[in-house]
C-alpha cells in the first residue's frame, strides 16, 4: 500500500507540473486553432447547406408526386375527367361565372387533397392557410414582404405549386395566344383519355413567388403566387442542381417528375402570355 501511495503522489505530481505548463497559450498557436475551425467550418458549412437543399427537393418532387397520385384516382373516381385548374370563384374572370356552374367548386385544390387525407384548401380557415410544411406547398417557397403584393398572401393564402392552365383553355376561358377568332374555342382538356403525350405534357410545377423575378425578371410581378393556374413565365427555378444551376420541380401527365432549369423556349416573343397552341409541352 506504501509504495502505491508513493506512486500516485508522484504521478499525480508530475501531472500537475504538466498541466500548470500547459495552461497558457501562446498568440500564434491561439491564431492556429482559429484558422483550422474556419477552415473547417468554411468546408462543412457549404456541405450541409447542399444537403439540405437536396432534402428539400427530394421532399418537393415527393409532394408533387403525390398530387399526381391524387389526379389519376380523381379520373379514375369521375369517368376519366381530371379537376379544373381552380374553382372560378377565386378568379376574377369575365363574364362572371355563376355558383351553379359545374366547375365553381372544382379546383384541384379543393377535390384533391380529400383523397390524400387532407382538407381541400378553401376549408382553411384566413391566416390559417397551408404553409411550406403541407402538401400544398413547395419546402423551398419564400414569400417576400406582405406589402409587396396586391393581395394578402399570408392573410388570403398563395400557391408554390401552380396547374398548367393550358389544360383547360376550352369553351369557358379565352382564345388562346394569336388567336383573332373570338368564336374559336378549344376542346376540354380534362378528359383523361385526349392527353396524347402524358410523358411530356406539364400538370404540375413550381410556381413564382418573388414579384421582383415576375415575366423572366425583367417585369414586377405583384400578383405571383395568387392563382393556382399559371403560364410558362410564373415557373420558378428555386431548386439548386449539383454544380449551381437552378431550377423546378415538374409533374409530367404520366405522373413523373422531373427538373428543369426552364420552362421557356428562346423562339417565343417577350411578351408572350399563352404558350402557342399546338406546343406539346402545355397542350395534350
Amino acid at each position: 500500500m506504501a509504495i502505491r501511495y508513493k506512486f500516485e503522489r508522484v504521478f499525480l505530481s508530475c501531472g500537475a507540473i504538466r498541466l500548470g505548463r500547459s495552461m497558457a497559450f501562446t498568440i500564434i498557436e491561439v491564431l492556429v486553432v482559429i484558422t483550422i475551425i474556419s477552415l473547417l467550418l468554411g468546408l462543412i458549412v457549404p456541405v450541409l447547406g447542399r444537403a439540405r437543399a437536396i432534402a428539400q427537393q427530394t421532399v418537393c418532387q415527393s409532394r408533387l408526386r403525390q398530387w399526381g397520385l391524387a389526379f389519376k384516382l380523381y379520373a379514375t373516381q369521375n369517368d376519366g375527367f381530371y379537376p379544373h385548374i381552380d374553382g372560378r370563384d377565386r378568379t376574377s374572370s369575365n363574364p362572371v361565372t355563376e355558383a351553379d356552374v359545374a366547375d365553381y367548386y372544382f379546383g384541384w385544390v379543393d377535390v384533391l387533397p380529400p383523397l390524400m387525407g387532407e382538407k381541400p384548401w378553401r376549408e382553411h380557415p384566413y391566416w390559417e392557410r397551408p404553409g411550406t410544411d403541407t402538401i400544398f406547398q413547395c419546402p423551398t417557397a419564400k414569400l417576400a414582404s406582405d406589402k409587396s403584393y396586391k393581395y394578402r398572401p399570408l392573410r388570403t393564402g398563395y400557391f408554390s405549386y401552380a396547374m398548367n392552365s393550358c389544360l383547360e383553355l376550352d369553351e369557358n376561358c379565352w382564345a388562346p395566344y394569336g388567336c383573332e377568332d373570338t368564336s374559336w374555342h378549344m376542346p376540354s382538356f380534362l378528359r383523361s383519355t385526349s392527353v396524347r403525350h402524358p410523358t411530356r405534357v406539364i400538370f404540375l410545377f413550381d410556381q413564382l413567388l418573388d414579384p421582383r423575378k415576375g415575366y423572366g425578371g425583367e417585369t414586377y410581378n405583384a400578383t405571383v403566387g395568387k392563382y393556382c393556374g399559371s403560364y410558362p413565365k410564373s415557373f420558378s427555378a428555386r431548386h439548386c442542381w449539383p454544380g449551381g444551376l437552378l431550377g423546378g420541380s415538374i409533374l409530367y401527365g404520366d405522373w413523373h417528375v422531373e427538373w428543369k432549369a426552364s420552362v421557356w423556349k428562346g423562339e417565343w416573343p417577350e411578351d408572350l402570355e399563352v404558350p402557342p397552341p399546338g406546343d406539346l409541352d402545355w397542350y395534350p
